[in-house]
């Protein structure tokens, strides 16, 4: 890789993903909008957004394939116009089961353009950068999520949500050729698919699996909050505006600034003290948003985007630290096992919120983070005796 392009891979990187993210949450904090406008209950509006949470989990295995097999360039030429195309549409889309079908789409062809990406990242890259590098590609994730909510909640309120839409398929179509035309190509060894482990026996590698069920546990969580967010703020309790409900999604930028120094911090703490640290900040500031408070509630926001970045970054940084091949395969199943949590848990945490309210979704969150606390503290001890041999 040419010193020149390589200085500007981070740039690179973060413009793809970020723009990809933003098509992702444009509907979040207008979901009680949306509700209004197309005149459906609370679950079906949120279809809006786990429609594509599923879609990327569904088609993440099938471009962990892609990734393995061939150059990322056309795959991410391919799935960037089709998802800009999707935003079009979705601008002018008047029915809300057919938005949830063309969201769903979307969802289908993201991987192309993040999963695909970190196996490229995660095959190209030094051992020694791929957690600081993963860290900043963790960061343009939040980046891109927290932007394409300030678009559907904040920027375009004035004009219409529909234009997120617009303004996040012009972007994404702009990262899209920049990316092609500036990734270095690849050349990928013939002896590299034969090497490469299937999905079941990458699955069966108990290390493996239980990063998996950290992002599945993790996310279920993370999403849950963050899509029941704004129905707690806009009911009885606080009468919030959207353009106040939005603000709230402002707790993404210490995600942006704690997904490279959580590398670092894995890095130095290891992976076990990581993920337990991240699961405790995250309970602690979880169970602050049962006080009624906005202002509470904004700063235990914060808190809990600590928390979860850092089990994320430390998770994606120990999965790949842990492969020499089928880079793709086995990122493209973390995102797979990532976003089911994601799905499941706004699904799931949906029916808490009917029958409990907030307190339902905050207690089923917690539940589930029970997984990456004892995973962390099985791999606490697991790094302890791995130093202790001589």
């Amino acid at each position: 890789m040419k010193s020149s392009t390589a200085k500007d891979l981070p740039f690179l990187v973060f413009f793809l993903v970020m723009a990809a993210f933003t098509n992702i949450y444009i509907t979040q904090p207008v979901l009680p909008v949306l509700q209004k406008e197309f005149g459906a209950e609370e679950t079906r509006t949120s279809l809006t957004v786990s429609s594509v949470i599923l879609g990327i989990a569904l088609a993440n295995l099938p471009f962990g394939m892609l990734a393995d097999r061939y150059a990322i360039k056309p795959i991410i030429l391919i799935g960037g116009i089709i998802v800009s195309m999707c935003s079009l549409y979705c601008a002018a889309i008047t029915s809300l089961w057919p938005f949830i079908l063309v969201r769903f789409l979307q969802g289908l062809f993201i991987p192309a353009l993040t999963t695909c990406l970190a196996a490229y990242l995660a095959r190209s890259l030094p051992q020694e950068h791929l957690n600081t590098v993963m860290g900043s590609y963790v960061s343009a994730t939040v980046a891109g999520g927290l932007g394409g909510r300030l678009l559907g909640g904040w920027i375009h309120p004035p004009l219409h949500w529909r234009y997120a839409f617009v303004s996040a398929s012009v972007l994404l179509l702009a990262a899209t050729f920049f990316a092609v035309r500036a990734l270095p190509s690849e050349t990928l060894a013939p002896e590299q698919e034969a090497r490469s482990a299937g999905f079941l026996k990458l699955v069966a590698r108990k290390e493996l699996l239980r990063m998996y069920l950290v992002a599945f546990s993790a996310f279920f969580a993370f999403s849950s909050v963050f899509n029941y967010l704004p129905f707690y703020l806009a009911g009885p309790e606080f009468n919030a505006h959207t353009e106040v409900i939005t603000m709230m999604y402002l707790a993404y930028l210490v995600g942006i600034a704690i997904g490279p120094v959580a590398g670092k911090i894995s890095n130095r703490m290891g992976t076990g003290k990581t993920l337990a640290l991240g699961t405790v900040i995250f309970w602690l500031f979880l169970a602050a948003t049962l006080i009624e408070s906005l202002t509470v509630i904004a700063c235990s926001l914060a808190g809990i985007c600590a928390g979860f970045f850092t089990i994320h970054a430390a998770a994606v940084g120990s999965l790949n630290r842990t492969l020499t091949t089928s880079h793709g395969r086995a990122n493209s199943l973390y995102v797979l096992f990532y976003y089911l949590g994601g799905a499941i848990g706004i699904t799931l945490s949906g029916f808490a919120y009917l029958r409990s309210g907030w307190n339902g979704v905050a207690a089923l969150g917690g539940l589930v983070l029970l997984v990456p606390f004892f995973v962390g503290e099985t791999e606490k001890g697991r790094e302890k005796n791995r130093n202790a041999m001589p």
